[in-house]
């Protein structure tokens, strides 16, 4: 028997619109602006680039995400964080300065919003944290798909016990990216390859699967931790990881298979397997977006 389960959508609230600055005006932070044109809590009031005219650019641009009035374009990273009109910042710099600006975003009294990874490794992501919290601001990777209605469906079915006790999970989030060592995705003196690029997006879920499978233990958990992790890669030749797989063993048993890479393209879905059947996420990362939609496919075995 196979169920589709569509995501409900948020109601409309009405509140005071959070002022935006965008620290870094690329092609990511170009997709943020979009979204942020349809927000109905925040609107863009500045944008930050080390260029002023590539900030310039940016703002005429995207003139839709803009709402009563024209956004301010600095010449500098400091000049936005110093701007008294920016609530919070979206950090979309190349991965190894987010650490850098992120702090000093939180020093500056910004609530921050920094895309993935936030560091790339942990003593840096623990610094940001620290940073953040010692300023009394609000820190959040960019992980947009655990915001969505979707995701918030996932982990109450699982918590509910929908598909009985959760013993797998199946995650992917790759592409096929021509190689050029001078791109984001492929320098290793910007952090390139597929672990920090999109790894992070299976890994997220599977913590957040084995976490809601623990409702059947005394109360499910926003995540967990696994015990135990494997896994192998292929390192191109710009000295990346082109492609790589991982298993995680989690408290109780579950096992998760991720797979992630920037050289090689996969299905990019997520399944979740149980004693009672299994849940299908066509679109886990991206959903309602693109015209994909959005939506969770139950299986159960026939009575």
């Amino acid at each position: 028997m196979t169920t589709s389960l569509t995501s409900a959508q948020p109601a409309s609230t009405s509140t005071r619109q959070l002022r935006w600055g965008i620290l870094g005006p690329g092609n990511i932070a170009r997709a943020f602006s979009i979204g942020l044109a349809n927000s109905l809590t925040g609107s863009l009031v500045a944008v930050g680039s080390r260029d002023q005219g590539k900030a310039e650019r940016f703002i005429s641009d995207n003139r839709g995400a803009a709402k009563g009035g024209t956004p301010t374009a600095h010449g500098s990273y400091e000049e936005l964080l110093a701007d008294t009109e920016v609530d919070a910042v979206y950090i979309s710099t190349p991965h190894p300065q987010h650490p850098r600006w992120a702090i000093a975003a939180a020093r500056a009294g910004k609530h921050l919003l920094v895309e993935k990874p936030i560091a790339v490794n942990r003593a840096a992501a623990m610094a940001v944290l620290d940073a953040a919290r010692a300023a009394d601001v609000f820190a959040m990777e960019a992980y947009m798909y655990r915001c969505h209605p979707q995701t918030a469906k996932l982990f109450e079915l699982i918590a509910d016990g929908a598909i009985g006790r959760v013993v797998g999970v199946q995650a992917s989030f790759a592409f096929a990216s021509p190689v050029n060592p001078d791109s984001r995705a492929y320098a290793r003196s910007l952090a390139g390859g597929g672990i920090l690029d999109v790894g992070g997006y299976p890994v997220s879920m599977a913590r957040l699967i084995a976490g809601a499978s623990m409702a059947a233990d005394g109360g499910a958990r926003p995540f967990a931790e696994p015990t135990n992790v494997a896994s192998a890669g292929f390192l191109g030749e710009t000295g990346v990881d082109d492609w790589a797989v991982c298993s995680l063993t989690f408290e109780g048993g579950l096992t998760a298979h991720v797979s992630t890479g920037v050289g090689l393209g996969d299905v990019n879905t997520v399944k979740v397997y149980g004693g009672g059947g299994y849940l299908e996420v066509p679109n886990p990362w991206l959903p309602s977006r693109d015209d994909r939609p959005a939506g969770l496919v139950l299986h159960r075995p026939r009575p």
